[in-house]
């Protein structure tokens, strides 16, 4: 699969690019495009080491930066200084980036002109992501989702373009596994990074720890592999525990992403 045209195109009318970049692939895709079409001299890679973030995909995106010689700032953003982001309301995903394209404006402001770019493709913008109405109000473009690539579209042009982010699993932030309406702390988002750390190292590549309240985990993993996950109850229950969970529940349904925003009665 070649590059499309389109895209060559909407890069050449682009000063300089500061991507707002997490290490999944739509950030990465499109950190790689605005390097190959700008340069190094007019292109930037800003990651946000925040407390939302796996320390492995900061690492991972550390990794994908080095590999293809993309120019990489990382800065910490203060959204769990922001008592509506940590009440973790319906729209916390608003608080996260509007604190987030605050930050990468005034970065923006030391390249002008610049455009800063995220990840956001045509399949987001049928999906409930409240940070898109942060991203409008502070004029951030989309590449991927301008020139009509969906998510398929982006996993088929990264493995053409050998990025080894091509096949990487999703990878929403921590927070996003506590219910909305109870709160956002460090010492749940610790919890949560170590227990699927857990998992994983257990060879489960697709799961998801939801935080309930108030020590609960409710574990996800692909639905054809849940008795996989039965047959380790006994060895789950003991290794959450010393990670401060009371209990665990093994869901039977299997993991769904975006399973959370069932309460709000959208998909």
């Amino acid at each position: 699969m070649q590059i499309p045209q389109k895209i060559e195109h909407w890069f050449a009318e682009c000063p300089f690019a500061i991507t707002a970049f997490s290490g999944g692939v739509d950030s990465s895709l499109v950190a790689w495009l605005a390097h190959h079409f700008l340069g190094p001299e007019k292109n930037l890679a800003v990651i946000s080491a925040s407390p939302s973030l796996k320390l492995s995909d900061l690492d991972g995106a550390k990794d994908f930066a080095r590999e293809n010689a993309l120019p990489l700032r990382i800065i910490e953003t203060k959204e769990m200084l922001n008592p509506d982001y940590v009440l973790n309301p319906a729209n916390r995903c608003f608080f996260c980036k509007q604190t987030l394209y605050q930050e990468l404006e005034t970065l923006a402001s030391e390249y002008s002109p610049c455009w800063v770019l995220n990840g956001t493709n045509v399949d987001d913008l049928g999906d409930y992501r409240p940070g898109l109405q942060a991203a409008k109000n502070f004029e951030v473009r989309s590449p991927l989702a301008e020139c009509g690539l969906n998510k398929k579209d982006i996993r088929d042009l990264a493995e053409s373009l050998n990025l080894s982010c091509w096949n990487k699993p999703a990878a929403p932030c921590l927070s996003s596994r506590i219910p909305y309406g109870q709160r956002v702390t460090l010492a749940k988002l610790r919890r949560i990074e170590k227990a699927e750390a857990w998992l994983q190292a257990a060879g489960f590549d697709i799961c998801r720890v939801r935080h309930e309240e108030p020590f609960t985990a409710r574990v996800e993993v692909a639905s054809d592999r849940i008795s996989e996950l039965c047959d380790l109850k006994s060895s789950i229950e003991t290794a959450f525990a010393e990670m401060g969970f009371e209990s665990v529940i093994l869901d039977e349904e299997g993991f769904v992403s975006g399973k959370l925003n069932r309460v709000l009665k959208v998909t």
